[in-house]
């Protein structure tokens, strides 16, 4: 096995990474596939709504590959080497799905000729039978330009692609789209001149040309990038292996100390409108700070059939029904990603919204609502998190 092509696909939270490898995958030319999913909880949510052919291999790592040593990039594609030559699957390319809060630096320096160090059997292999073939970035037309503002790993996952894509598009106004669009792309240029912009809901667009063989080259992509890149190399530098030993690299931890993630699960079926009026009282209160939610809720009125949430900051998106459950556990499952927000008044409210206990619902949004204010207040003098200074 030689020379399989490993594709990044990244994007900030909510910018619709699933929905597009979905589409992909059902592409028949993408039937030998392997993808890696990379989740930021300890649930993995994703790995569930990611529809896999039976001639299509996954794996889900959890934890953010940019900075756990023990999801490393390099392991995860020598397991699927080692798959392969057992002749247990075969696949031509490899899709790896970041979570939005993804550094791309270190992975791709992982990837190039000439970035990480192989270390050890492991690493040499994986330098012999995979190379990086592209980075695809996803910006989210209606939150693209605030995760640009506020979130630096945002800006390192437009500045490293080689292909950007505007999603999202359908749900702007036929009138607006033109200056939205317009906006958003004046914010992209700075960063990243030389990569196409495509529009996931133009006429003609086809998800596999994004993932079309060619050669990654980041020396094309501009100072930043090569310099972010031996940035990396010198932090890799600071973390040796410990006699050789890969799996003993500690993790570097690349996200500000604000960013939580939280799971919220519930065992009975729960109300619909119940659920949507908790997700309607978060995403109004949190607003920004609620940088994603996903997952997947047993409705009360069809048990059998599994209920799909996202939100994103201040949009919560319509319930989607899927045809079945993914597997045996039927429980209601929500994966948040938050900017610096408590999660036990977020817990409290969700029991409370669930069980029906209205007047509790509403002191307790009061007092939420108050925190999250402040909160939002004192992060206007704050500098921009993950910026230099």
């Amino acid at each position: 096995m030689n020379n399989i092509s490993v594709f990044l696909l990244t994007g900030f939270l909510g910018a619709g990474k699933s929905t597009l490898l979905n589409r992909l995958l059902s592409d028949p030319d993408f039937a030998d596939t392997a993808v890696v999913i990379n989740e930021f909880g300890d649930i993995a949510i994703d790995h569930d709504l990611v529809h896999v052919g039976k001639t299509q291999v996954a794996r889900t790592t959890t934890g953010c590959m940019c900075c756990t040593a023990g999801s490393d990039i390099r392991t995860t594609l020598y397991e699927l080497h080692t798959l392969a030559e057992a002749g247990e699957t075969v696949f031509k390319r490899v899709i790896v799905e970041t979570t939005g809060l993804a550094d791309p630096a270190p992975l791709i320096n992982d990837l190039i000729p000439g970035g990480s160090p192989a270390i050890g059997l492991r690493d040499h292999i994986v330098a012999r039978n995979f190379e990086l073939a592209g980075v695809v970035t996803l910006v989210d037309i209606e939150t693209g330009t605030a995760a640009l503002q506020n979130h630096f790993e945002a800006t390192k996952q437009i500045a490293f692609a080689d292909r950007l894509l505007l999603t999202k598009t359908d749900l702007v106004n036929g009138a607006e789209l033109n200056s939205a669009v317009e906006r958003l792309k004046a914010g992209l240029l700075p960063v990243n001149p030389s990569a196409p912009i495509l529009d996931s809901s133009a006429a003609g667009f086809v998800p596999a040309d994004l993932f079309r063989q060619r050669a990654y080259m980041p020396a094309s992509l501009g100072d930043d990038v090569i310099g972010w890149l031996a940035l990396e190399a010198a932090i890799r530098s600071e973390v040796p292996a410990a006699h050789g030993n890969t799996d003993a690299v500690q993790g570097v931890d690349r996200h500000a100390g604000r960013i939580r993630t939280f799971t919220l699960t519930r065992e009975q079926p729960v109300e619909p409108e119940t659920f949507r009026k908790f997700m309607g009282l978060l995403s109004d209160s949190a607003g920004p700070r609620l940088l994603r939610a996903k997952g997947i809720v047993n409705l009360a009125e069809d048990c059998a059939r599994p209920a799909v949430v996202h939100a994103v900051q201040h949009m919560v998106y319509p319930l989607r029904t899927l045809d079945a459950w993914p597997d045996e556990d039927h429980r209601t499952r929500l994966v948040f990603i938050t900017d610096g927000i408590d999660p036990e008044p977020v817990r409290q409210l969700f029991e409370a919204a669930l069980d029906n206990r209205p007047s509790y619902i509403y002191r307790r949004f009061t007092e939420f609502g108050a925190q999250l204010k402040s909160l939002l207040h004192s992060a206007v003098t704050q500098p921009r998190r993950g910026a230099p200074r």
